[in-house]
């Protein structure tokens, strides 16, 4: 039996990435233009939910058809549901490549935390999508720019009080890989010794033992998450809110 699709309701997701330097978003490109429209302009993963599916379960499928990966951090931003947060000729693009009729859509935004490896960036280019650094984002279809803005803000908010911070980064990590992550989600300016040192009495991490190799640079040592020092500052309501300190 083939499973119907609602056709007033959508999922929309923002895929951050971290490249160690600068914070990215996976964007894709329409598969057919309509008239008034390009085939060429940048959109985020979306997708109409399916009616023998939730909300969520709707934003894990268009996640592991964008990326290849499950089970991985994904949260709901919000609803927009704004009447007019999709033009007549968006509109006239919906229903056509859903073969759907609908006078409105409503978008349940979420974003997700990936950890960019080779492999899926691979994956993702084969399926014409590409990570596109936040600073160079200036259009986006429908509203899917202030979905991402709002992406953002969660995430900004988030990295502060949670350690979501490492779900974008790779299981071993520099101190600096980690600072330009805080920088370029943040946008707060940190000092480098500053950073380090209240990094490292923060017990937050552990050093592995392995340092960087094949660098121009004096190579690097290379830290893990410590989990257990995490859990236990929780229950002592320290946090990372810190981090608010570290800049200049």
């Amino acid at each position: 039996m083939t499973v119907q699709m609602n056709s007033g309701i959508s999922v929309d997701c923002v895929v951050f990435g971290f490249d160690g330097k600068d914070l990215k978003v996976l964007l894709i490109k329409r598969k057919y233009p309509v008239e008034g429209l390009s085939a060429e302009d940048p959109k985020l993963p979306g997708a109409m939910i399916l009616e023998n599916e939730t909300i969520p379960q709707a934003a894990s499928r268009v996640l592991e058809e964008s990326t290849g990966l499950s089970q991985i951090y994904l949260k709901q931003v919000g609803i927009f549901s704004d009447p007019d947060r999709v033009s007549p000729e968006e509109l006239d693009w919906i229903c056509k490549y859903h073969n759907i009729k609908t006078e409105r859509v409503v978008t349940v935004g979420y974003y997700a935390l990936v950890k960019l490896t080779d492999r899926i960036i691979s994956y993702t280019l084969r399926r014409g999508a590409s990570w596109v650094r936040v600073d160079d984002i200036h259009y986006l279809v429908m509203d899917h720019k202030k979905i991402l803005a709002e992406a953002l803000l969660a995430l900004q908010k988030e990295m502060i009080l949670s350690p979501i911070a490492f779900e974008l980064l790779p299981k071993k990590f520099t101190i600096s890989q980690l600072q330009n992550l805080f920088s370029a989600v943040t946008g707060i300016g940190m000092d480098n010794r500053n950073f380090r040192k209240k990094i490292l009495s923060s017990g937050l991490l552990k050093a592995t033992g392995e340092k960087e190799r094949g660098v121009a640079h004096k190579p690097a040592m290379y830290y893990e998450f410590n989990r257990s020092s995490y859990k236990k500052a929780m229950k002592e309501r320290t946090g990372l809110e810190f981090i608010n300190n570290w800049a200049y």
